[in-house]
């Protein structure tokens, strides 16, 4: 469970009864409290240098009123992104949310989670008869905030009476027990991004361990959800195959699920990305050596530091057939 060192409110989320719980909460356990304007702009979190306020950041909680009506679309996975909150409070070495957010790295919930849930419903009218499919992890791993904010438990309900809608995310978090007696039908697909004790015990900084992990995607599965594992960012060096089989040999507990999904994606970095993470991380580990890589442009307009073709290629041969044969009911959704 997340433990804020420190928690800022936007005046306004106290209007709001999940605000005024949480005022009440935070200032009974003893916990730095103070006022901002606006979610998207603190101020008064401490720290010297880049680094040293990167750390105090990701100990510092945001509560706030989520303003914007509109959703980012999020292909190729989902239509919609659903803002169910901002940030995590894991430092994975590797995370792709150190460019985006890597001034304001802390974590923001929001208090009105009703109106964001009416602006799903408009969307998902928009697309009828179509199924709308929304994403609450594209910015956030929203389970490391639910003992706080709720709103995941909001939107598996919110789902579960939807017919042209689905709703799905992705954690490295295992406090699901609040979650495993809803009423959920099916539609929400609850998944796990996981990877080899080596990589997690490496870069994964303040994130549950593998076992930990496991342990709650089992109890998902046994609670009925749909589930869905995620391997990212594999890194191929080394002994790779080894330490990925060996990987694959202790999802054995979830071979019997019929609704298991693979995400598979290969380890990539950009330049701006690899300059943030060693300002951030010095010591790091992380393979950044572009010349042991094949440069490609995105759609975005920047290139990225990619596996060569043949190692990527091999890469997804090893997964595929590795796969099918220890968890042959599962299914790849797709390999990047």
């Amino acid at each position: 469970m997340f433990q804020p060192e420190r928690v800022f409110f936007e005046k306004r989320a106290l209007s709001y009864s999940l605000g005024e719980e949480l005022y009440s909460y935070f200032q009974e356990q003893g916990i730095e409290l103070g006022f901002t304007t606006s979610h998207n702009r603190v101020t008064g979190i401490p720290g010297r240098t880049r680094r040293d306020k990167f750390f105090h950041s990701k100990r510092t909680l945001v509560v706030g009123v989520r303003k914007s009506k509109n959703f980012a679309t999020c292909k190729p996975s989902a239509h919609y992104q659903l803002p169910l909150a901002t940030g995590c409070p894991g430092s994975c070495e590797y995370c792709y949310l150190h460019t985006n957010m890597g001034r304001n790295p802390y974590v923001r919930i929001y208090v009105n989670q009703e109106e964001i849930l009416e602006m799903a419903q408009k969307y998902i009218n928009e697309r009828l008869p179509e199924t709308t499919i929304f994403e609450g992890a594209a910015t956030a791993d929203p389970l490391s905030v639910e003992s706080y904010s709720g709103a995941l438990a909001s939107t598996i309900i919110f789902f579960a009476g939807q017919r042209h809608a689905r709703f799905r995310f992705v954690t490295k978090f295992t406090d699901v027990d609040s979650l495993l007696g809803l009423e959920h039908r099916g539609k929400t697909r609850f998944r796990f991004s996981i990877n080899t004790p080596q990589v997690i015990a490496e870069y994964e900084r303040a994130t549950p361990r593998l076992d930990a992990r496991l342990s709650a995607a089992e109890k998902v599965s046994a609670a009925g959800y749909p589930l869905g594992l995620m391997i990212a960012p594999i890194f191929a060096e080394g002994d790779w195959k080894k330490e990925y089989t060996a990987l694959l040999e202790k999802l054995q507990p979830l071979a019997e699920n019929p609704d298991l999904t693979f995400e598979l994606i290969t380890h990539r970095f950009t330049a701006r990305a690899k300059k943030v993470i060693l300002d951030l991380f010095p010591e790091t580990k992380l393979p950044l050596e572009e010349e042991q890589r094949t440069f490609k442009w995105g759609q975005f307009g920047y290139g990225k530091y990619l596996y060569p073709k043949e190692r990527k290629a091999d890469v997804e041969v090893f997964f595929r057939e590795e796969i099918a044969k220890h968890l042959p009911l599962a299914k790849v959704d797709y390999f990047v």
